[in-house]
């Protein structure tokens, strides 16, 4: 059965720049290994996400009246994504990626264009209607949104990234509001399965929080004491990483808006984001419900059951 999900965040035409290795070595002029264009941001992306997988998607957003913003209008409209939610601003975000061999990025987001403007509550509210899942990502201009949206009724997902501090102030609205949250294990100051334990202690509306672990894989955990940690796959060669963790987002968030469980949850996800990063640019790839299925059969990835807290 199909979910009414609202995604609300940052759509961004991106460049990605294939290079030989980090640290990039100055050079006047220099040929790309691969290069390529598109549409990204975590909020397109996990919409992208969603809806391959079958969802009914409303997307809220800020798209530019410029060349970018005309490039962002058509690939929304190709993937059914262009509704009312997208209020116009006079530039779009951007950015770029450099991917070295490996698949290791470095990411350079410009969301200046769009972090000053005040999305309308009013237009969110009516996205809101008969929704079954809120995804507000920390974009700024989301940030006033997140406390009025809590007295909506609806539960509200967010990945806030690379997040160091439980009493993070600018993240405080989500960590507040949000039944499911997800970040990177990158800066974290402790171990992912501390952090979920700490998490649920401080904010009591979390039922459910994930961590990514890169090319360990991804851990989640629920509020009742339930411990999940999944091994990563590749079921391709690992060409670039940009993205995976908006995948292994919303690939856990469709399965378990539907199932609420969540071990096949955590378990299609990192499936799905192994599959991804095999891409050149991963936003433009997305398996269908049926795909992912398929793939999940075929590389069951390895999968710890515990318990936190003990």
């Amino acid at each position: 059965m199909s979910r009414r999900i609202v995604v609300a965040g940052a759509v961004s035409f991106y460049t990605q720049v294939g290079i030989q290795e980090f640290p990039v070595r100055y050079a006047p002029t220099w040929a790309p290994r691969w290069l390529a264009t598109g549409v990204s941001g975590a909020a397109g992306h996990i919409a992208r996400v969603l809806r391959a997988l079958g969802d009914d998607v409303r997307l809220c957003s800020v798209v530019g009246r410029d060349a970018a913003g005309a490039a962002i209008t058509a690939e929304l409209g190709r993937e059914r994504l262009l509704g009312p939610g997208i209020v116009e601003g006079s530039t779009s975000s951007s950015g770029v990626t450099l991917v070295t061999p490996d698949g290791r990025r470095m990411g350079f987001p410009h969301l200046a264009p769009v972090n000053g403007v005040t999305y309308p509550w009013d237009l969110f509210a009516s996205q809101a209607q008969e929704a079954d899942l809120l995804v507000m990502t920390n974009a700024k201009f989301v940030r006033d949104l997140v406390r009025p949206a809590a007295r909506l009724g609806v539960p509200i997902a967010v990945d806030v990234h690379l997040i160091t501090d439980l009493g993070d102030a600018y993240n405080l609205p989500w960590l507040e509001s949000a039944e499911i949250i997800f970040c990177s294990h990158e800066c974290l100051p402790v171990s992912p399965s501390l952090w979920v334990e700490r998490l649920f202690d401080r904010y009591p509306r979390c039922r459910v929080a994930g961590v990514g672990l890169g090319g360990q894989g991804a851990l989640a955990a629920t509020r009742e004491g339930t411990l999940i940690r999944v091994e990563a796959v590749t079921p391709r060669e690992v060409v670039n990483t940009l993205g995976a963790g908006d995948a292994l987002f919303g690939t856990f968030l469709h399965v378990w808006a539907a199932t609420e469980d969540p071990i096949r949850a955590l378990q299609a996800a990192v499936v799905h984001a192994g599959w991804k990063i095999g891409h050149r640019a991963p936003v433009s790839a997305s398996l269908t419900c049926e795909e992912l299925s398929a793939l999940k059969n075929a590389s069951m990835p390895p999968t710890v059951i515990g318990r936190w807290g003990t």
